[in-house]
C-alpha cells in the first residue's frame, strides 16, 4: 500500500519524539522506579537517585522476625536493620509488604521498591535479575526439643528420631520430615497437625510444656521462640543450609554495594546488638512470683493509685491492679523487649500521646494515669458491647494494639463466630493470626501477630481478677 511521504515523515517524526520522550523518563527514574529491563540501567546513579528521593521503599513479608505491627508500633528485626541503613544514607524508610517470597521478587523488579530486606534464599535461577547483598545468614529446619531432663535424652543425631513422635503443621516442615523418613529407611512416627486452632507457635509452646516432645521449625524462629520458652533445644538441625540475604536489582549495583558496606562497618554496632539481643536473645517474658503480699488488704504499693484512676473509667479497681501485675509485676522500673515502660507498660509513642512528660515514663502516678486515658480512649471502639465483653476486647487491645484485635473481629465474622464474643469466638481468630493463611487475608489490614500472648493475656488478667476480689474487699 502506497503511503503519502507527508504522512510517512508525520508518523516517523511521533515515533522519534515518543521514543525520546520515553528515554528522558527513564533516566529520570533511575534505580527507584526503573523495571529490570531498563534499556540503559547504568545510565544513573542509583544510590544518588534513592539519596535524592529522601526515601529508601523496602520489600517485606509479615513475620515474627522480619517485619509485624506490636501495639501501633512497627517492629522486627529486619525491619530495625532497614531503618538503620535507611538512616545511615540519610534518608527516610518506606515499607511495602509483599504476601510471599515469590511477590517480593515480582515488585522488586517491577520497581515498586528499591531492596527486598527479608532472608530471600540465594539460587543460581535468579541472579541474572538480582544482586544479593547485606548480611549473608544460613537458614535450616531444626528440630524443637526440650532441654536434657531426668529420663528425657536430648536428640544430637537425626538417626535419633527413628521411633519417635514428630508434631507439624502441613507444609515444607513437614514435607522435609517425610523425605527425612525416606532417607533413614522409614521409622519417624510423624503427625500431621490438621487442627487450625493449632499453629506452629502452639506445637513449639506444647513442646515447652511437655504436652508433645518434638516438632519442626526454621532456626531463626527457633531461636527467637527460644527467648519465650527457655527450656527449649534448637541445635539439632534437619536439612541442608540455605544461605539468604538481602536483595536489589540488577541494576543497582550502588545500592548493592552500599548495603554490603554498611552491613560490614555496622554489624558489631550498638543499635545492631541491640537488635539482635531484642528478638534473639534476651527473655520475652516477665518472672511473675505468686499473688503478692495481702496483708491488711492491699494488694501492692499502689492500691491508692489505682483506685484514685480506675473510678475515673467505671472500673473495678482490682481488675486495674491485675492489669499492672501482668504487665510489670508492680515494678516501676520494669522496661519490657519491645520498649514498653513502667508500671503500665505503655510504649513511648502511647506514653507520649497520652500526655506523660519525657523522663516520666517510670513515674507510678503518670503510667498509672495515662493508661487509664489510654483505655479510656480504648474502649469507645466497643462501646457497643455490654460491660464484660468490653472489657475484654479492651484488655486485648492493650496488649495488641486495636488493630489486631479488629482484624480478629474480622475473621471471626467472616468463618461464622460471634465477633462481639471474645471467649472462643474472636479469641481464636487472635491466635490465628500468626498463620499466613489468616493473616493475609484480604479482612486482615494489619498483617502477622503472635496471638497467643494475648489470649493468655486477657484469661490471665480476668483469672486474677476474680481471685482479688475473693481476697480484697472493693
Amino acid at each position: 500500500m502506497h503511503i503519502p511521504i507527508s504522512l510517512h515523515r508525520l508518523r516517523t517524526g511521533r515515533k522519534l519524539i515518543f521514543s525520546s520522550v520515553l528515554l528522558l523518563l527513564c533516566c529520570l527514574l533511575g534505580c527507584k522506579g526503573t523495571p529490570q529491563n531498563s534499556s540503559n540501567p547504568k545510565s544513573t546513579d542509583d544510590l544518588q537517585q534513592i539519596k535524592d528521593s529522601g526515601e529508601l521503599t523496602v520489600l517485606t513479608l509479615y513475620s515474627s522476625t522480619s517485619y509485624f505491627i506490636y501495639r501501633g508500633e512497627d517492629m522486627g528485626f529486619q525491619y530495625e536493620l532497614s531503618q538503620q541503613f535507611a538512616k545511615s544514607l540519610g534518608v527516610k524508610l518506606k515499607v511495602k509488604v509483599a504476601k510471599n517470597s515469590r511477590e517480593l521478587i515480582q515488585k522488586l523488579l517491577a520497581g515498586e521498591g528499591d531492596l527486598i530486606a527479608y532472608t530471600l534464599p540465594i539460587t543460581n535461577r535468579l541472579k541474572d535479575s538480582l544482586v544479593y547483598c547485606g548480611e549473608e545468614v544460613i537458614t535450616h529446619q531444626v528440630i524443637i526439643q526440650r532441654q536434657s531432663e531426668r529420663g528425657i535424652k536430648l536428640l544430637k543425631d537425626v538417626t535419633e528420631l527413628i521411633g519417635k513422635d514428630v508434631y507439624v503443621k502441613p507444609g515444607k516442615h513437614y514435607e522435609r520430615l517425610v523425605n527425612l523418613d525416606k532417607e533413614l529407611g522409614g521409622g519417624i512416627r510423624i503427625h500431621r497437625v490438621t487442627n487450625d486452632s493449632i499453629t506452629a507457635e502452639d506445637l513449639i509452646m506444647q513442646v515447652s510444656q511437655g504436652i508433645i516432645p518434638y516438632t519442626v521449625a526454621d532456626n531463626d524462629i527457633a531461636r527467637l521462640n527460644k527467648t519465650y520458652y527457655p527450656n527449649l533445644n534448637t541445635e539439632l538441625a534437619i536439612s541442608f543450609d540455605q544461605r539468604a540475604s538481602w536483595a536489589v536489582r540488577k541494576d543497582c549495583p550502588k545500592l548493592a554495594e552500599a548495603a554490603n558496606l554498611w552491613h560490614k562497618e555496622n554489624m558489631t554496632s550498638p543499635d545492631y546488638t541491640a537488635s539482635m539481643k531484642r528478638y534473639f536473645e534476651n527473655s520475652k517474658s516477665i518472672t511473675h512470683s505468686p499473688i503478692l503480699s495481702l496483708k491488711e488488704g492491699k494488694i501492692s504499693h499502689y492500691d491508692a493509685l489505682f483506685k484514685k484512676y480506675a473510678s475515673e473509667i467505671d472500673w473495678d479497681w482490682r481488675l486495674l491492679a491485675s492489669l499492672a501485675y501482668t504487665e510489670s509485676n508492680f515494678d516501676t522500673t520494669a522496661v519490657s523487649w519491645a520498649g514498653a515502660k513502667g508500671l503500665m507498660q505503655l510504649m513511648p509513642s502511647t506514653a507520649r500521646a497520652m500526655g506523660v512528660p519525657p523522663g516520666k515514663e517510670q513515674n507510678p502516678e503518670e503510667s498509672v494515669k495515662a493508661a487509664t486515658k489510654y483505655i479510656a480512649a480504648t474502649a469507645k471502639s466497643f462501646d457497643h458491647l455490654p460491660e464484660e465483653e468490653r472489657i475484654n476486647f479492651v484488655l486485648a487491645s492493650y496488649n495488641s494494639g486495636i488493630g489486631h484485635v479488629l482484624d480478629a473481629m474480622a475473621l471471626a465474622e467472616k468463618y461464622g463466630k460471634n465477633k462481639n464474643v471474645w471467649r472462643d469466638n474472636v479469641e481464636t481468630f487472635i491466635l490465628l493470626k500468626s498463620e499466613e493463611e489468616y493473616f493475609t487475608d484480604p479482612v486482615c489490614k494489619n498483617g502477622y501477630f503472635r496471638g497467643r500472648e494475648t489470649y493468655n493475656f486477657v484469661r490471665d488478667i480476668i483469672a486474677r481478677f476474680e481471685l482479688y476480689k475473693k481476697k480484697i474487699k472493693g
